[in-house]
């Protein structure tokens, strides 16, 4: 897999950079690399329905387009962990202390600085297009929507970061862990763990049945995470069956 050639189309102000990235591309179809990226998001969307708080001109909030061919439905959770570790890995330039929360938030220690929504198109069994949107906390300091635990760049340094510079660091690092998609599976895996949010230690969880502790076991290559309750039971989820209490 070789290198992604980006095309970034800045934009002023957009409902959602996801959605304004799938409409370009099926009114005319883009090439893998394609970016928007948005001073002001009116609409962001997160996983879950969720909306996404941004203040304009102060964090980052793109999208861009993959191709990945010769990656099947079943092992699309790959790019997740790529996604979400090439976030990491440029976060982890300026402090320590982040982590991928499974599926795809990024944390610093118990708050979030980016949500990433990643929404696949099929075409004849295979993953024909894959649209990746992200949402960076950079240089905001006061956030005003219900979110519980939002936090920036700017708070954890107290510096100030110069946008696009951050953007072309993303994109590059996201180069790099997309080509381990077909090259180093077992690494991203690796990696991934390493870099798990509350992978050591025994936590409380909710599912459908209700409260529980449980330690985290794995993630499995599929994307499903298996944990261990305090009774020894393995209980294995699917993204949305089951919620960390923080």
């Amino acid at each position: 897999m070789e290198g992604i050639e980006w095309h970034v189309t800045a934009l002023d102000s957009t409902q959602s950079t996801n959605s304004y990235l799938d409409a370009m591309d099926r009114d005319t179809p883009q090439p893998e690399g394609c970016v928007v990226t948005a001073r002001a998001q009116l609409a962001g969307r997160g996983q879950r329905g969720n909306s996404w708080e941004a203040a304009p001109g102060e964090n980052l909030t793109f999208s861009y387009l993959l191709r990945p061919a010769g990656i099947a439905p079943q092992e699309q959770f790959v790019l997740s962990q790529a996604v979400s570790l090439a976030v990491v890995d440029v976060l982890s330039q300026y402090a320590e202390g982040f982590s991928v929360k499974w599926p795809n938030d990024i944390y610093y220690h118990d708050s979030k600085i980016a949500g990433i929504l990643i929404e696949h198109t099929l075409s004849e069994g295979r993953i024909g297009r894959t649209i990746v949107g992200i949402g960076l906390n950079v240089n905001q300091l006061a956030f005003l929507s219900d979110a519980p635990n939002p936090i920036s760049l700017r708070e954890i340094t107290g510096m100030q970061y110069d946008l696009d510079e951050l953007l072309q660091r993303l994109l590059e690092a996201t180069s790099r862990r997309y080509a381990m998609c077909l090259m180093s599976r077992d690494e991203l895996q690796s990696d991934y763990m390493s870099v798990l949010y509350r992978r050591e230690g025994v936590y409380w969880y909710r599912d459908k049945e209700g409260l529980f502790e449980a330690s985290i076991e794995r993630v499995c290559p599929d994307g499903m995470l298996l944990l261990r309750d305090v009774g020894g039971a393995e209980r294995r989820y699917a993204f949305k069956e089951v919620a960390f209490i923080l």
